[in-house]
């Protein structure tokens, strides 16, 4: 029946895992991921060296660990991007439980490796930063949640993701980590905007979130140091913003050659918070461009495919996922060009950073799964059966 009402795509009975994952998963989307996460290989050989050398290791130290967690984020990306939507789902949920946990308990048995924000668990070996693990899994459940709430007799879902919405957004701001409540609080937004959020609801949220920042900046100096150094009319040059400032302008179309810049021997987090200044200087805004097209690319593909999709739930968690992805890149390359306070975000599968990158691979294997071709078919055979 359903068959005769919605239309099908022809399935191929006893097709291998393997042929039928290459023939329904976004290549396009892959590749680049795949070139985005190249592209921070190349970058890592030059921003990397000046930091271990300051820190007595091996030339190529964090290279070589980037490339560890590289493989091992790629790998669970491609895994991940087989399973059933059913299973991610499942995972996802299972996934929430324990990474919030993790934030809970931060405060006790966290570190803040020295930069006054309490967003780690160290192991020795590495380190965890449980909100990476939290925002693509808590997406997931939301989607989940929001699209229960629009069936018959379902539960509140709506009310349940916005508590915990709430409740997670505090925790990150006390750690304090402005930057990430922010962003799962888009995500969430997102998700319940596409679902069919009334608009009043949404202005009095931003309402919401003006009010809280304002409090934030009343309360925190760490907070207001970086809105008053962001909202100054001069840049101080030998800030982490006038570093980067000063190595794109100095970088120009073509930059200024492989292993010349001096940026990375000016900021601590050139390998991570602000690769693109490195990027910026020693290849130009050739090499940006090609990174914002490849985050463009991925986002726009996603999107489109999500479209297709007549799943609720893989509409509204597919869509937080690409929403979530895109933005986490702009705000990255926003702080480096002074459009936006800084935030200590990473540029996702381009900075140095084990948790970025495994997450990383976590949510896009999670997208790709969902925005995968189902032998169920389209939104748009429901419009054509009904003509």
């Amino acid at each position: 029946m359903t068959e005769m009402v919605y239309g099908t795509v022809s399935a191929r009975p006893g097709e291998p895992i393997l042929p039928r994952w290459w023939r329904t998963v976004d290549r396009w989307s892959m590749t680049c991921v795949f070139a985005l996460f190249g592209v921070g290989l190349l970058l890592g050989l030059a921003a990397s060296p000046p930091l271990a050398a300051k820190n007595g290791l091996d030339p190529f130290h964090y290279v070589s660990r980037q490339a560890f967690f590289g493989c091992i984020a790629l790998s669970l990306m491609v895994i991940v991007s087989m399973l059933p939507v059913q299973v991610v789902r499942r995972l996802a949920v299972l996934g929430f439980a324990l990474s919030f946990i993790a934030l809970i308990f931060l405060p006790v048995f966290g570190t803040d490796f020295g930069k006054g924000a309490m967003r780690w668990y160290s192991l020795g070996f590495a380190s965890v930063q449980p909100s990476e693990f939290l925002k693509p899994v808590f997406l997931v459940l939301s989607a989940w949640l929001i699209a229960a709430s629009q069936e018959i007799n379902g539960p509140p879902g709506k009310l349940f993701s916005f508590v915990i919405t709430l409740v997670i957004v505090g925790f990150l701001a006390l750690q304090p980590d402005f930057g990430q409540a922010c962003l799962v609080l888009f995500g969430w937004g997102v998700v319940y905007f596409v679902a069919g959020a009334p608009l009043f609801l949404l202005i009095g949220m931003a309402g919401i979130v003006v009010a809280a920042g304002m409090s934030a900046y009343n309360l925190s100096d760490h907070f207001a140091r970086r809105i008053d150094g962001f909202l100054s009319a001069e840049v101080d040059p030998n800030t982490q913003l006038g570093f980067a400032t000063n190595a794109i302008v100095e970088g120009g179309f073509f930059g200024v050659g492989v292993g010349e810049g001096s940026v990375k021997w000016s900021l601590p987090d050139a390998h991570t918070d602000f690769i693109i200044a490195v990027a910026a200087e020693e290849y130009g805004l050739v090499l940006v461009l090609l990174i914002i097209a490849l985050y463009a690319i991925f986002t726009v593909r996603a999107l489109h495919r999500l479209t297709k999709e007549r799943d609720p739930f893989t509409r509204l968690a597919g869509t937080g996922l690409a929403a979530m992805f895109a933005m986490q890149a702009i705000i990255n390359m926003g702080v480096a060009v002074r459009l936006l306070p800084a935030k200590g975000m990473t540029l996702p599968f381009v900075s140095n950073g084990g948790s970025s990158l495994i997450a990383g691979g976590i949510a896009i294997g999670m997208l790709l799964a969902f925005t995968r071709t189902r032998p169920q078919g389209e939104i748009s055979d429901i419009l054509i059966n009904r003509r």
